[in-house]
């Protein structure tokens, strides 16, 4: 009994490492049923046995992506902005290339469109984690900043640099960087400007 659940547990990771495998490589409506069992080398009936779609691989291959995502950005330092920018950028070039199709084709995702609005919401997560202490307390200038940062360090920034304007990862982590330095020393200004108001 234990054997054959254990079977059953390693079909079930072989198929979502294979549709994780896939993601990487094609646009998710190129993706089949049929491409996913031959990658993981199981039956077609056999991925239906352990998900009743497509969709309930991704969705399972996305938890797999976003753990490993989490774990890896959260070896950024909070308040080390270089040093937070190189892991992102660490991960983008991993699976920035299928995070921008992905996106790219949200209005054909279905009922996977909450998992890129999951993803948002992570790198919002950990934006607060790694900037947050240097931000404004006060929710509107600090929600503003937040918004900066998000859009500074967002991979469609990442695919401008490294795919359309071809520019080295050194370069693309230099540039970020710089944004991201911007961005904190304004928040730094605005708030010695509130510090500077209360105390007059």
């Amino acid at each position: 009994m234990r054997a054959r659940a254990d079977g059953m547990a390693e079909t079930r990771e072989r198929i979502v490492r294979a549709m994780v495998k896939l993601a990487f490589e094609q646009a998710y409506e190129d993706i089949t049923l049929a491409a996913i069992a031959r990658e993981a080398r199981v039956t077609h009936q056999t991925v239906l046995n352990h998900f009743d779609s497509k969709e309930g691989v991704a969705k399972a291959a996305a938890e797999i992506i976003s753990r490993e995502t989490i774990a890896a950005r959260n070896k950024a330092v909070p308040g080390d902005a270089a040093g937070a920018i190189h892991v992102l950028v660490g991960e983008y070039e991993r699976i920035g290339d299928a995070g921008v199709r992905w996106a790219l084709t949200a209005d054909r995702l279905g009922s996977l469109v909450p998992l890129l609005d999951d993803a948002r919401a992570g790198h919002r997560a950990w934006l607060e984690r790694t900037f947050g202490a240097a931000l404004p307390a006060a929710p509107r200038p600090r929600t503003r900043f937040i918004h900066s940062l998000h859009a500074a360090t967002d991979v469609y920034v990442w695919k401008l640099l490294r795919r359309d304007l071809r520019l080295t990862r050194d370069e693309t982590e230099a540039i970020m960087a710089n944004l991201v330095d911007g961005i904190l020393e304004r928040s730094s200004r605005h708030s010695r400007r509130k510090i500077q108001k209360s105390v007059r």
